[in-house]
């Protein structure tokens, strides 16, 4: 798809940043009920910072998170990314953190950043984002095929490979305004 807006990134945080499932359907029940030294522990999504920092150079900066969750789940999700160093490590800043309560929430916030490629891990996501955000990547392992209308990456070396050859075919070059 050619777009010219643009290019701006959407990256969901559960099993995507943090917590990606070795099998589908598998929850990161540290993270979300265990206390919270036990969620600091919890490790990052393997190369998800490194991927990230690199794509958020390839977008000039324009990338944010975007995660449903409710309020004790947000206050836990800002924790670890201060933990971890999130914002030094990957360019997103504090303030290109986003939250909403359902999942279909994410697509106001997506309308209003002018999102160009979002990852997440879940189709019903994906479905609330169809035909407002043009590039969709579904992460992660997953229990069915993807819909032929989602990029399935079932890790983050494969999302890095995926939307750099999306950039790359729309013509938009590393940090282009």
């Amino acid at each position: 798809m050619n777009d010219m807006r643009q290019p701006r990134l959407g990256v969901d945080f559960g099993r995507v940043i943090q917590g990606a499932a070795l099998a589908p359907g598998a929850a990161d029940t540290v993270f979300l009920s265990g206390g919270f030294a036990e969620a600091m522990s919890t490790p990052p999504t393997p190369h998800a910072f490194a991927v990230l920092a690199r794509l958020v150079t390839r977008f000039g900066g324009r990338a944010w998170v975007i995660s449903k969750c409710g309020p004790r789940i947000e206050e836990r999700t800002r924790q670890w990314l201060d933990h971890h160093d999130f914002a030094a490590r990957t360019g997103i800043p504090r303030e290109h953190l986003r939250f909403c309560r359902t999942r279909a929430d994410k697509a106001p916030h997506c309308a209003e950043l002018g999102i160009t490629h979002m990852i997440d891990d879940r189709v019903d996501v994906h479905r609330a984002l169809r035909g407002l955000v043009p590039r969709l990547y579904l992460f992660g392992a997953q229990s069915d095929p993807a819909p032929d209308w989602l990029c399935h990456t079932p890790d983050w070396p494969a999302v890095e490979r995926l939307i750099g050859a999306d950039l790359d075919a729309t013509g938009q070059a590393f940090g282009s305004p």
